[in-house]
Protein backbone atom coordinates (compact mmCIF):
# COMPACT_ATOMS: atom_id res chain seq x y z
CA UNK A 1 0.00 0.00 0.00
CA UNK A 2 2.71 2.52 0.89
CA UNK A 3 4.38 2.37 -2.52
CA UNK A 4 1.10 3.39 -4.13
CA UNK A 5 0.78 6.46 -1.93
CA UNK A 6 4.43 7.48 -1.76
CA UNK A 7 4.89 7.47 -5.51
CA UNK A 8 1.95 9.76 -6.25
CA UNK A 9 1.01 13.41 -5.92
CA UNK A 10 -2.13 13.83 -3.85
CA UNK A 11 -5.17 15.77 -5.05
CA UNK A 12 -7.62 16.21 -2.17
CA UNK A 13 -11.33 16.89 -2.58
CA UNK A 14 -13.34 19.14 -0.32
CA UNK A 15 -15.06 16.40 1.71
CA UNK A 16 -11.73 15.05 2.94
CA UNK A 17 -10.62 18.54 4.01
CA UNK A 18 -13.93 19.27 5.75
CA UNK A 19 -13.99 15.96 7.59
CA UNK A 20 -10.37 16.11 8.74
CA UNK A 21 -10.89 19.72 9.86
CA UNK A 22 -14.02 18.81 11.84
CA UNK A 23 -12.13 16.16 13.76
CA UNK A 24 -9.02 18.34 14.05
CA UNK A 25 -6.83 16.00 11.98
CA UNK A 26 -6.11 18.14 8.89
CA UNK A 27 -2.39 18.18 9.74
CA UNK A 28 -2.35 14.43 9.10
CA UNK A 29 -2.24 15.16 5.36
CA UNK A 30 0.90 17.26 5.83
CA UNK A 31 2.53 14.52 7.90
CA UNK A 32 1.80 11.90 5.24
CA UNK A 33 2.47 13.66 1.97
CA UNK A 34 5.07 16.05 0.66
CA UNK A 35 2.54 17.89 -1.52
CA UNK A 36 -1.25 18.12 -1.37
CA UNK A 37 -2.85 19.74 -4.39
CA UNK A 38 -6.31 21.31 -4.44
CA UNK A 39 -8.17 23.41 -6.98
CA UNK A 40 -9.62 26.89 -6.57
CA UNK A 41 -13.09 25.27 -6.71
CA UNK A 42 -12.16 23.14 -3.70
CA UNK A 43 -10.88 26.21 -1.86
CA UNK A 44 -14.19 27.94 -2.61
CA UNK A 45 -16.26 24.94 -1.48
CA UNK A 46 -14.23 24.65 1.71
CA UNK A 47 -15.09 28.26 2.47
CA UNK A 48 -12.45 28.99 5.10
CA UNK A 49 -8.75 29.79 4.92
CA UNK A 50 -6.59 26.72 4.43
CA UNK A 51 -3.00 26.28 5.59
CA UNK A 52 -0.41 27.55 3.13
CA UNK A 53 1.04 24.06 2.65
CA UNK A 54 -1.80 23.25 0.24
CA UNK A 55 -0.85 23.86 -3.39
CA UNK A 56 -3.68 25.41 -5.42
CA UNK A 57 -3.68 24.48 -9.11
CA UNK A 58 -6.17 25.43 -11.82
CA UNK A 59 -7.60 23.04 -14.38
CA UNK A 60 -6.44 23.96 -17.88
CA UNK A 61 -9.02 21.88 -19.78
CA UNK A 62 -12.17 23.60 -18.52
CA UNK A 63 -14.34 21.69 -21.01
CA UNK A 64 -13.33 18.39 -19.43
CA UNK A 65 -14.16 19.78 -15.99
CA UNK A 66 -17.55 21.03 -17.22
CA UNK A 67 -18.32 17.56 -18.64
CA UNK A 68 -17.51 16.01 -15.26
CA UNK A 69 -19.69 18.62 -13.50
CA UNK A 70 -22.72 17.05 -15.19
CA UNK A 71 -22.02 13.94 -13.10
CA UNK A 72 -20.43 15.19 -9.84
CA UNK A 73 -20.08 18.49 -7.95
CA UNK A 74 -17.66 21.24 -9.01
CA UNK A 75 -14.93 20.39 -6.51
CA UNK A 76 -14.91 16.70 -7.39
CA UNK A 77 -15.07 17.51 -11.12
CA UNK A 78 -12.11 19.86 -10.80
CA UNK A 79 -10.07 17.30 -8.83
CA UNK A 80 -10.79 14.57 -11.37
CA UNK A 81 -10.07 16.87 -14.33
CA UNK A 82 -6.81 18.02 -12.73
CA UNK A 83 -5.71 14.41 -12.31
CA UNK A 84 -5.57 14.17 -16.12
CA UNK A 85 -3.20 17.16 -16.25
CA UNK A 86 -0.71 16.13 -13.56
CA UNK A 87 1.07 12.82 -13.94
CA UNK A 88 1.11 10.22 -11.20
CA UNK A 89 -1.70 11.47 -8.97
CA UNK A 90 -3.94 9.89 -6.39
CA UNK A 91 -7.26 11.65 -5.84
CA UNK A 92 -8.95 11.57 -2.43
CA UNK A 93 -12.70 11.18 -3.09
CA UNK A 94 -15.39 10.20 -0.59
CA UNK A 95 -18.55 10.74 -2.65
CA UNK A 96 -19.85 7.51 -4.18
CA UNK A 97 -20.71 9.10 -7.57
CA UNK A 98 -17.25 10.66 -7.80
CA UNK A 99 -15.60 7.35 -6.94
CA UNK A 100 -17.64 5.56 -9.62
CA UNK A 101 -16.63 8.19 -12.18
CA UNK A 102 -12.96 7.91 -11.17
CA UNK A 103 -13.13 4.14 -11.49
CA UNK A 104 -14.76 4.42 -14.92
CA UNK A 105 -12.04 6.87 -16.01
CA UNK A 106 -9.33 4.61 -14.52
CA UNK A 107 -8.08 7.32 -12.16
CA UNK A 108 -6.22 6.24 -9.02
CA UNK A 109 -8.28 7.23 -5.99
CA UNK A 110 -8.81 6.55 -2.33
CA UNK A 111 -11.05 7.97 0.36
CA UNK A 112 -10.44 9.64 3.67
CA UNK A 113 -10.61 6.24 5.39
CA UNK A 114 -7.94 4.96 3.01
CA UNK A 115 -5.74 7.85 4.08
CA UNK A 116 -6.32 7.00 7.75
CA UNK A 117 -5.46 3.35 7.14
CA UNK A 118 -2.30 4.42 5.32
CA UNK A 119 -1.37 6.72 8.23
CA UNK A 120 -1.71 3.80 10.64
CA UNK A 121 0.26 1.36 8.49
CA UNK A 122 3.03 3.95 8.01
CA UNK A 123 3.23 4.51 11.79
CA UNK A 124 2.13 8.15 11.59
CA UNK A 125 -0.77 7.40 13.97
CA UNK A 126 -0.90 4.56 16.49
CA UNK A 127 -4.52 3.62 15.79
CA UNK A 128 -7.43 4.58 13.55
CA UNK A 129 -10.04 3.59 16.13
CA UNK A 130 -10.06 6.91 18.07
CA UNK A 131 -10.21 8.84 14.80
CA UNK A 132 -13.11 6.69 13.58
CA UNK A 133 -14.89 7.43 16.85
CA UNK A 134 -14.42 11.17 16.24
CA UNK A 135 -15.76 10.76 12.70
CA UNK A 136 -18.86 9.03 14.03
CA UNK A 137 -19.60 12.18 16.07
CA UNK A 138 -19.90 14.16 12.80
CA UNK A 139 -22.49 13.98 10.03
CA UNK A 140 -20.12 11.86 7.89
CA UNK A 141 -21.87 8.54 7.26
CA UNK A 142 -19.94 5.32 7.86
CA UNK A 143 -21.64 1.95 7.68
CA UNK A 144 -20.78 -0.73 10.21
CA UNK A 145 -19.38 -2.81 7.36
CA UNK A 146 -17.10 0.04 6.23
CA UNK A 147 -15.90 0.61 9.81
CA UNK A 148 -15.09 -3.07 10.21
CA UNK A 149 -13.30 -3.18 6.86
CA UNK A 150 -11.21 -0.13 7.79
CA UNK A 151 -10.25 -1.64 11.14
CA UNK A 152 -9.33 -4.94 9.47
CA UNK A 153 -7.20 -3.19 6.80
CA UNK A 154 -5.48 -1.16 9.52
CA UNK A 155 -4.81 -4.45 11.33
CA UNK A 156 -6.93 -3.41 14.30
CA UNK A 157 -9.69 -6.02 14.14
Amino acid sequence: MSKIYNSKLIIADTSCLILLSKIEELELLKKLFKEIIITSEIVEEYGEPLPNWFIVESVVDRQKQIRFESQVDRGEASAIALSFEIDNTLVILDDNKARKLAKKLEIAFTGTLGILIYAKLEGVIPSIKPILEKIQQTNFRLSEELLNTALREAKED
